[in-house]
């Protein structure tokens, strides 16, 4: 990670992938960030990324710890019986209805107001590229478009966004720097949730004939993560070599899973998220 001091213009970025719970790291940045009133014009997040990104953009600090530990803990809302009697490894109807809504309610009216661009990225399961989105007025689609960048491929039912299927935004474009900068953002924050010189298998992912069978354009997409995967690390990795970007991710392997349950862990990533954003300056906006 870069040590120096980041200026923040009009012309910044916020960029967070997604990776399930290992997203932790993710908030323990946000919260950091939520504590110096360290703001981004632009902000575009992917699946958990993506659910990350809306308390930060609601100004809800510590409410995503809140819903990924102290939730876990007390509803479990991970795991197989969840996929054996809802077809989901998640329990969605928690998550995306009764926490919003009753548990820890959402701030729908500080999101509409904030000035700052939240753009949610998912995947077209009819075309199998990358859709951004972005949503401030109607709370229902916040939900779906949060929920469909969060659909997992094989675990997850397929969401809908506009009556169109949808799933996980990470399978065809898990580290939107390109889309950044395609909107003008030429100084941007990068927060990833694996180490450096992470790469995942070079071997296309195969997809079960069962799946997908009336898209076969989201089957190929899924087949090519991992090089798009790859190529997007290499991109990031040469980005920040030559001092374009500032990167933040956590220092060694981790030891948390996609959908780990360990919440000491989990506590764990989330404070090292916290220290390793701390250690960064910024020159805020005026």
């Amino acid at each position: 990670m870069n040590n120096r001091t980041i200026d923040i213009t009009e012309n910044s970025g916020l960029i967070l992938e997604g990776g399930g719970m290992r997203g932790i790291f993710t908030i323990g940045v946000l919260d950091n960030f939520m504590d110096r009133g360290i703001r981004f014009p632009y902000v575009i997040g992917v699946s958990a990324g993506a659910c990350n990104a809306l308390s930060y953009m609601s100004g809800q600090r510590g409410r995503a710890k809140f819903s990924n530990i102290d939730m876990l803990d007390k509803y479990h809302f991970i795991g197989l019986k969840h996929l054996i009697t809802k077809g989901n490894i998640m329990d969605f109807d928690l998550l995306f209805h009764k926490l919003p809504e009753e548990i820890y309610p959402y701030n729908y009216d500080a999101l509409a107001r904030t000035t700052e661009t939240l753009e949610i990225v998912t995947t077209s399961c009819l075309t199998g590229k990358a859709c951004y989105f972005t949503e401030k007025e109607n709370p229902k689609r916040v939900i779906d478009l949060v929920k469909a960048s969060s659909s997992l491929p094989f675990v997850c039912p397929i969401s809908y966004v506009d009556g169109e299927p949808m799933l996980d935004g990470g399978i065809a474009d898990s580290i939107p720097i390109e889309r950044a900068i395609s909107k003008g953002c030429s100084s941007n924050v990068v927060v990833l949730t694996r180490n450096k010189g992470y790469r995942k298998p070079t071997r296309s992912t195969k997809v079960p004939f069962m799946f997908y069978r009336k898209y076969p354009n989201i089957k190929e997409a899924i087949r090519r993560r991992n090089m798009i995967y790859n190529h997007e690390i290499e991109l990031v990795e040469s980005l920040e070599a030559q001092g374009l970007i500032t990167v933040i991710r956590p220092e060694k392997p981790l030891e948390v899973g996609r959908m780990e349950r360990d919440t000491k862990k989990l506590l764990a990533l989330y404070e090292e998220g916290y220290n390793s954003a701390a250690k960064l300056e910024f020159n805020k906006r005026p």
